[in-house]
């Protein structure tokens, strides 16, 4: 059919189907029944606006589940669950007549500054990739299409749209486009959204590496790449380079300039097509969408579920939690928050939700009977400390069996399009915090906040701490099924929480200046970087408590094969010793301490989020392969595994490794590639090249080798030349006849 209706399409046609046709939608060709398709925003819910609606505001859109957002559900760790969230996104896509969700977003969280982190899902690739395949696995399950973005290297809002982000290779491969490979090779998602930045100085619509080189030529990629909205600044170039869609669409001008560029010869007509194809093929798989009704009911305990499986327990002193208030208690709940909850982020995400549960009355509609649940706002959302707030919060305190204070960022300190300056709560929040704890021990914490804050502060002041990121429509009910221990929380960090904003690896590389921002710390981001500086942290990566309690034991490993084909299988033990039932993830990680390369003392390989029954054990098998054990060589210009001893580790945070042993991984050293920029010491340390450099060089009446090969003194002193730069140089026995004969014809 594709086939068919590309041949039958004017040029005018084919450049109308580069770009869509409205703000939401892509072009039609009602003469050969082409029909337009409706995209919409996610990725924690639809952003369907209404077809008469305002398509550039974030307001008014079709009721839809708002779900967790991904700082929340990124914190469950379950693809399983992460997958039947897509799958309820893509049925109320299908019910909405939404051809293609935008989403999920798998960038990494560089920074906690980022304003749009409670879009992504962690600072760790592994995670972003396998959550983000689940996701997209769920949604396209529905016959809905999704767009994986933003791709790549998006992980600020300051000045977003012209930023050139300056990354190494090996960064890239390792860190910022390896979640897009997982998804891509794993999930096939219908579409790839590319992001507005620039990188290494190329805006990423048009950068052909990007988009046809890594993408489609390396990864197999065979659907559509689509812009994010107004990230185009050369349609020509962007075609030539891979995007295929250009929204919104900027009607006369980029369909005019694409035919222009083919009449002139300066776009190749097989270019255009190639981009046609691709948009006739997203029309055609999307053709089974409708319209109709959703289970309201169904999505919301589902949200409630995901909401409550991901919120994370961060401390729990003397077993604080769960409340179990009795007949006469007074549970005071202070904050705002509690009241009026902050669920979602502010910008292109925004859900209209279709109810929304407060924590507030959550808690009381889940206390017993004869349990007082007394509510006092304690601070403002917008504006300073307010003293009589404060006091009537601190008289509650006074009186009450257990103070439940609801802290966080208000909706105006977070969202996409700028970026945070800094890590605290609102000052009035951390005035109020210390004069509570002072009336009364018994103190609880549960926050509401898109990207991580500074705990370190007021840590001491609360004897509990929950974080709850922003957990969608039903969060309300989620955190009184946690307070109160009908769940046994299970959630654990996707990314580090530190103690100060100085701390981050990324710190003094954000946001960048003069139009530039410099990745300066490598593949050292996130807990890679605390972890290589041995740094403290609030609260490390993966960490997370439970109402019950876990051991570790029995680490087995075995190695099976060498080089490129390696496997090696890790299993482990892992007991409830505890008296529920509890989820444990259970965490895998890898180091490579002899690497000839700088590496991250240990990197996540493998996790699995296990369900065990008190006082019973499981075995929990992982298999990692060589790409686990690999780096990314510039050099080679590829993943390279060198042979030696790795360091397995398994436990519940990055912090937390219980278990650990060393292994050798057997096979082929990793040679220098050898040229003219080749330095001698590595031509020398090359067999094949040691053998050719002393053959062509000689040996004298003795048998000791001619020139510098002679002279160990002076080749620790410039054996860290180029050979070529050696030439010049008498007495060394290199000479220009000596290179042609090494290194053979140019």
């Amino acid at each position: 059919m594709t086939d068919q209706v590309l041949a039958q399409l004017t040029l005018e046609e084919k450049a109308a189907l580069c770009l869509g046709s409205d703000f939401w939608r892509t072009a039609p060709v009602d003469r050969l029944g082409v029909p337009a398709i409706l995209l919409s925003d996610g990725p924690h819910g639809l952003r369907r606006q209404p077809d008469d609606g305002d398509h550039v505001g974030i307001g008014g859109s079709l009721p839809a589940t708002c779900f967790p957002t991904a700082s929340t559900l990124g914190s469950c760790w379950d693809p399983g669950l992460v997958r039947r969230v897509g799958q309820a996104i893509g049925e109320e896509a299908r019910a909405q007549g939404v051809a293609v969700v935008l989403g999920p977003g798998i960038n990494i969280k560089r920074s906690p500054l980022c304003g749009r982190n409670f879009e992504y899902l962690s600072e760790d690739p592994l995670i972003s990739g396998v959550l983000g395949a689940a996701f997209v696995e769920g949604v396209q399950s529905q016959g809905v299409g999704t767009s994986v973005k933003h791709y790549a290297a998006n992980n600020q809002e300051t000045d977003r749209l012209r930023v050139s982000a300056d990354v190494d290779e090996r960064t890239l491969r390792e860190i910022y486009l390896a979640g897009f490979e997982r998804v891509v090779r794993t999930a096939k998602p219908w579409t790839v959204m590319c992001s507005y930045n620039r990188l290494n100085g190329i805006h990423a619509s048009q950068h052909p590496w990007l988009l046809t080189e890594v993408l489609r030529d390396e990864w197999g990629f065979d659907g559509l790449v689509m812009s994010d909205w107004g990230a185009v600044h050369d349609r020509v170039a962007a075609l030539a380079a891979g995007l295929d869609l250009e929204m919104p669409p900027k009607l006369g001008i980029s369909d005019a300039a694409i035919v222009a560029a083919v009449r002139s010869g300066e776009l190749d007509e097989d270019v255009l097509d190639r981009a046609v194809g691709r948009v006739l093929r997203l029309v055609e798989r999307a053709s089974s969408v409708g319209s109709g009704d959703f289970e309201v009911d169904g999505h919301h305990a589902l949200a409630r579920a995901a909401a409550a499986e991901s919120l994370v327990l961060l401390k729990n002193s003397d077993d604080l939690l769960p409340l179990a208030p009795v007949d006469g208690d007074v549970v005071a709940v202070i904050g705002e928050f509690a009241r009026t909850a902050r669920y979602q982020g502010a910008g292109s995400s925004q859900v209209n939700p279709t109810r929304v549960e407060t924590p507030l009355d959550a808690l009381r509609d889940g206390v017993p009977a004869g349990v007082e649940v007394v509510f006092e706002p304690g601070f403002g959302l917008d504006t300073a400390l307010d003293e009589e707030l404060a006091a009537e919060a601190v008289g509650l305190a006074e009186r009450a069996s257990v103070v439940v204070v609801f802290l966080g960022l208000p909706a105006a300190d977070e969202s996409e399009g700028f970026d945070r300056t800094h890590l605290d709560l609102p000052a009035n929040q951390l005035a109020l915090l210390p004069r509570l704890a002072a009336a009364n021990p018994n103190l609880v914490v549960v926050l509401a906040n898109g990207s991580a804050v500074r705990l370190s502060t007021w840590d001491l002041d609360a004897r509990a701490i929950v974080e709850c990121w922003l957990a969608g429509q039903a969060g309300g009910g989620a955190v009184a099924d946690v307070l109160l221990g009908k769940v046994n929380p299970s959630g654990r960090l996707t990314e580090t929480l530190p103690l100060r904003l100085e701390d981050n690896p990324a710190y003094l590389n954000f946001p960048g200046e003069q139009g530039h921002v410099r990745y300066g710390e490598g593949v050292f981001v996130g807990y890679r970087g605390y972890d290589a500086l041995g740094q403290e942290a609030s609260y490390p990566f993966g960490h997370g408590l439970s109402y019950t309690t876990f051991a570790y034991d029995g680490l087995a490993v075995d190695v099976v094969g060498e080089g490129v084909d390696v496997r090696v299988r890790v299993s482990c033990g892992l007991r409830n010793t505890g008296s529920r039932v509890g989820k444990e993830v259970v965490q895998l990680y890898v180091g490579d301490p002899e690497a000839g390369v700088r590496r991250p003392t240990r990197e996540l390989k493998g996790f699995r989020k296990v369900e065990v029954e008190q006082g019973t054990r499981v075995t929990v098998d992982f298999e990692l392969t060589a790409r686990d054990l690999s780096y990314w060589s510039t050099t080679h210009r590829g993943w390279v595994l060198e042979p030696g001893v790795f360091e397995i580790a398994v436990g519940s945070s990055s912090r937390d490794l219980p278990l650990a042993t060393s292994v050798t991984v057997t096979g082929p050293p990793v040679l220098p590639r050898l040229d003219g920029m080749a330095t001698l010491d590595e031509w020398l340390a090359h067999p094949d090249g040691a053998a050719a450099l002393r053959d062509a060089v000689g040996v004298d009446a003795d048998g000791n080798a001619r020139g510098i090969l002679g002279n160990p003194e002076l080749l620790r002193m410039i054996g860290n030349f180029p050979i070529s730069s050696l030439a010049t140089f008498p007495g060394l026995g290199l000479d220009e006849g000596v290179l042609d004969r090494i290194l053979g014809p140019s």
